[in-house]
């Protein structure tokens, strides 16, 4: 059920959250189809060393952090109060920091790496690493806002947006800031 106070708050504040998805959705993706469909070298290259026998749980991954952030987002739009308050103190208007926290990076990351493939250098590959921490960072603040909304708004939805953003933290905070730049060649 959706909550009313939700859906009567100024129009403003969700469009822009819209507006902000829309267009960091439309960056990452032109990224990711840059560097799968349009990057001449060895797009391949991007998994670094990661063993084969780790690249099932991050392809699997990759699509439940994908699946998992449409609940997420239903839950910001939706299911939350614009007057929820959150750890700290923060507000919904949070929510917009944390988003484009996680998809301004998101759309640099596939571009920054294969540009270090192609003229690696460590200043290269700390913009890399500093954008995947961003981005886990991120992630978790996500997870921590929903875990700490006051009230917490729609019951089911927060449930299904609390597991979508376990399986994106997993991807982002872990899988992509932690394990993957083991593996790359720095």
């Amino acid at each position: 059920m959706l909550r009313t106070d939700a859906v009567r708050q100024p129009l403003h504040s969700s469009a822009s959250f819209i507006a902000l998805n829309a267009l960091g959705g439309i960056a990452v993706l032109g990224s990711y189809f840059y560097g799968v469909m349009l990057y001449t070298g060895d797009a391949g290259a991007a998994w670094g060393g990661v063993p084969d026998a780790l690249r099932p749980l991050y392809i699997v991954s990759m699509f439940t952090a994908a699946a998992g952030y449409f609940p997420m987002t239903a839950y910001v739009l939706f299911g939350l109060s614009r007057q929820v308050r959150l750890a700290g103190g923060l507000g919904w208007g949070a929510f917009l920091a944390l988003y484009a926290l996680i998809l301004v990076p998101s759309a640099l990351w596939m571009p920054l790496t294969f540009a270090h493939l192609e003229a690696p250098s460590p200043g290269l590959w700390l913009l890399i690493r500093l954008v995947l921490f961003a981005v886990g960072f991120a992630s978790l603040g996500v997870l921590t806002a929903f875990l700490t909304a006051d009230p917490p708004g729609a019951p089911k939805l927060r449930r299904w947006a609390i597991v979508g953003a376990v399986a994106f933290c997993f991807q982002t905070a872990v899988l992509d800031a932690l394990v993957w730049p083991v593996y790359f060649p720095a």
